[in-house]
C-alpha cells in the first residue's frame, strides 16, 4: 500500500512556497506541506513551543496520546496500562504483559498514518528519527540542562520537592531507553538527525516559533507530490515492522530485519542463523506491501560458526542494533569456505582460516 489518506477535514489548508532551485536539488516552486518532528524532553518548555507553532502555521500536533487507544487495542490491554508505561508509572505486571517492541511498532506506525495528511506537527521522544532521511520534513530539537528542567517542572506543579521533579526526569529517560531507541537504527542525538536544536534554558520558547516558522517558510523542500510520497513509504515501513514484531519471533530473527521502502520498492536486510526468516519475512512483507516488488537481502548463515547470535541480540537490546563488523567478515569467511581449486589434478578445496 503506497497510497495516501484523502484530505482531512481537521487540518487548515495551510502551504509554504518553496521556491525555485538549481535542477540538481530537485525542487520546484510549488505549494508544499508542512511536516515538523519535535523532538522533546519532559520539563523543557516544547509543549509550549509546540503550541506556539500549531497555532502560527495552522499545524494539527500528533502525541501518543492521539494514539494511545489504538495501540492499546492492538497491544490488547487496557488503555490506562498503555498510557502507565509511557509514562514510566506501569506496574510490574503491565510491564510484563505489554511487548516493549510491539509498543514501539505499533506506535510509530499509528502515528505516521495520522501524518499522511502532511500539515502536522509530530510531538514526542525521538519524533525526528522515522523521518530522519525524509526530504522536506523539518527535525527539531528542544532541550535543556536538567537543572533548568527541574525548575520548569516544579513551577508547573506549584511544589518545591526538587526530588519528585528529578526522578520525574529519569523515569521518563528509562521509559525512552527501554521502549524507543532500541529499536531505531539511528542512535545519535546529533545533527544527522535534526536540522536545528534548541536550548530552552537559553531561548526564549517565542524565539524559538519564530526561527522555526522562519524556517518552514524560507527552506528549499521537494514538491507536494514528493513529500506526500515519502510519507507513504515511511508509512509502510511501520506497517511492515509492525507485521514482523506480531508474525516473526525474535528466536527467528534475533539481530531484527531492517525494512526501506523507496520508490515502490521494498528491501529487506538482515542475518539470521534458520533458513526460514528469509521465506517467512518476504512472505509478511509481500502481504502487507500488496505486491510492490521486494528485495529479499536477509542473509543465512550456519548456527555453529566463530560467532554466537546470543552476544548479537545482547547487543540489539541495549540499542546497539548494527551488525559488527567482525560478523560480516565472518560471514564472508562461511561463504568463501569451500571453493574449488583451479590447479590442475585432484579436485582440491580449501578452507579460509579465521585467524
Amino acid at each position: 500500500m503506497t497510497g495516501t489518506m484523502p484530505d482531512s477535514p481537521r487540518v487548515a489548508p495551510v502551504f509554504i512556497q518553496t521556491g525555485t532551485t538549481h535542477s540538481r536539488m530537485g525542487a520546484i516552486r510549488c505549494q508544499t506541506p508542512i511536516v515538523i518532528a519535535l523532538t522533546t524532553e519532559i520539563g523543557s518548555l516544547s509543549a509550549e513551543v509546540a503550541a506556539g507553532l500549531a497555532a502560527r502555521l495552522g499545524l494539527r500536533i500528533i502525541r501518543f496520546a492521539n494514539v494511545a487507544d489504538r495501540v492499546a487495542d492492538r497491544l490488547k490491554v487496557k488503555l490506562g496500562a498503555v498510557l502507565r508505561y509511557a509514562e514510566g508509572t506501569a506496574s510490574l505486571l503491565e510491564r510484563w504483559r505489554i511487548d516493549a517492541g510491539k509498543f514501539f511498532h505499533f506506535t510509530t506506525e499509528e502515528i505516521l498514518r495520522l501524518a499522511q495528511d502532511g500539515n502536522v506537527l509530530i510531538e514526542g521522544w525521538e519524533a525526528a528519527k522515522p523521518l530522519w532521511d525524509v526530504r522536506g520534513v523539518i527535525s527539531v530539537r528542544v532541550c535543556a540542562r536538567t537543572d533548568f528542567r527541574m525548575r520548569v517542572l516544579m513551577n508547573q506543579q506549584g511544589s518545591s520537592d526538587a526530588n519528585a521533579a528529578l526522578t520525574r526526569i529519569e523515569r521518563e529517560a528509562a521509559v525512552r531507553a527501554r521502549s524507543v531507541r532500541p529499536y531505531f537504527k539511528i542512535v545519535e542525538e546529533g545533527s544527522r538527525v535534526h536540522d536545528v536544536t534548541f536550548n530552552t534554558e537559553r531561548l526564549s520558547v517565542e524565539t524559538c516559533v519564530d526561527t522555526i516558522a522562519e524556517l518552514a517558510g524560507r527552506r528549499w523542500l521537494p514538491d507536494r507530490i514528493a513529500v506526500r510520497s515519502a510519507l507513504a513509504d515511511k508509512f509502510l515501513e511501520a506497517r511492515i515492522g509492525s507485521a514482523f514484531a506480531e508474525h516473526i519471533s525474535p528466536s527467528l530473527a534475533p539481530l531484527g530485519v531492517l525494512v526501506s521502502v523507496a520508490h515502490g520498492r521494498v528491501t529487506l536486510d538482515g542475518i539470521s542463523c534458520s533458513g526460514g526468516l528469509r521465506r517467512a519475512a518476504e512472505s509478511v512483507a509481500r502481504t502487507v506491501s500488496g505486491g510492490l516488488p521486494i528485495e529479499n537481502r536477509i542473509v543465512s548463515v550456519p548456527s555453529h560458526g566463530r560467532f554466537q547470535l546470543s552476544e548479537c541480540r545482547a547487543n540489539n537490546e541495549t540499542g546497539s542494533i548494527e551488525v559488527s563488523t567482525q560478523i560480516v567478515t565472518n560471514m564472508m569467511a562461511f561463504r568463501r569456505a569451500e571453493i574449488p581449486s583451479k590447479s590442475p589434478g585432484p579436485s582440491k578445496r580449501f578452507t579460509v582460516s579465521s585467524a
